[in-house]
């Protein structure tokens, strides 16, 4: 895995949220009530176009009718100055797909996820600063729950980068990771403080030839897709 080039990301306003919802916020990775996760990410070339393409999709997310079925919709943009996170919780047992605005995330290519499992400190949880997505292609469900699981026992389902797994600390709050209803995507949201400190991070445990890239390395059917960072969500989660 290897660094990206960070691009500053310029403030937004913070907007009124609907009855019920909180506005600019990043969701509740791990609540309950959560079935569908539709997750997008699209490369919208330049900065400008980057901050339009988030903005407008969270303005137009405002201006519709809200599903009852809708957890959250948040638009995250990459410390790339390109990228757009797009991501959907819905209810257990909706499909996901109702309302104008996931018809605009599907016309975006969006693909159908379920939680899984996490990585997590122990004790109390600092405030996420950045989110690295992590992504992998798999052939199957069977080698993405092997990849996942194999994570979770190498690292003692503990957070590389929390306090646990070093004396003072460096950044890391939880891995997430979630495996597409197909079977081929494995996406891990993974929450830190900051950039700086998931870097830190790769640039000592996740070096090639070390425990958590040889562990994926030795798993047939599992292909590495690299990570990007987000920040700055816009968007609406259900409280």
């Amino acid at each position: 895995m290897t660094s990206e080039t960070e691009t500053r990301q310029p403030s937004h306003a913070h907007h009124t949220a609907p009855d019920g919802f909180r506005a600019d916020t990043l969701p509740d990775i791990r609540r309950a009530d959560v079935g569908a996760v539709l997750i997008s990410e699209w490369d919208a070339e330049t900065s400008e176009r980057q901050q339009a393409m988030a903005e407008g999709a969270a303005r137009a997310l405002r201006a519709a009718p809200l599903p009852d079925g809708l957890v959250s919709q948040v638009y995250l943009t990459g410390t790339d100055g390109r990228t757009v996170l797009g991501f959907g919780q819905w209810a257990d047992g909706e499909d996901g797909r109702a309302g104008t605005s996931q018809a605009a995330v599907e016309a975006g290519g969006a693909r159908r996820y379920r939680y899984y499992r996490s990585l997590l400190p122990q004790g109390e949880q600092p405030e996420p600063g950045c989110v690295v997505a992590v992504s992998f292609e798999t052939t199957g469900h069977e080698a993405a729950r092997q990849l996942v699981d194999g994570l979770l026992d190498l690292l003692g389902e503990v957070q590389p980068g929390s306090a646990e797994t070093s004396r003072t600390g460096s950044g890391g709050i939880s891995s997430n990771f979630h495996i597409s209803e197909d079977g081929t995507r494995v996406f891990n949201y993974s929450e830190w403080t900051d950039e700086a400190a998931h870097q830190r991070t790769v640039e000592t445990s996740l070096q090639q030839g070390g425990a958590v890239m040889n562990l994926i390395a030795s798993i047939p059917g599992v292909t590495p897709l690299g990570f990007k960072r987000y920040v700055t969500p816009r968007g609406l989660v259900r409280t």
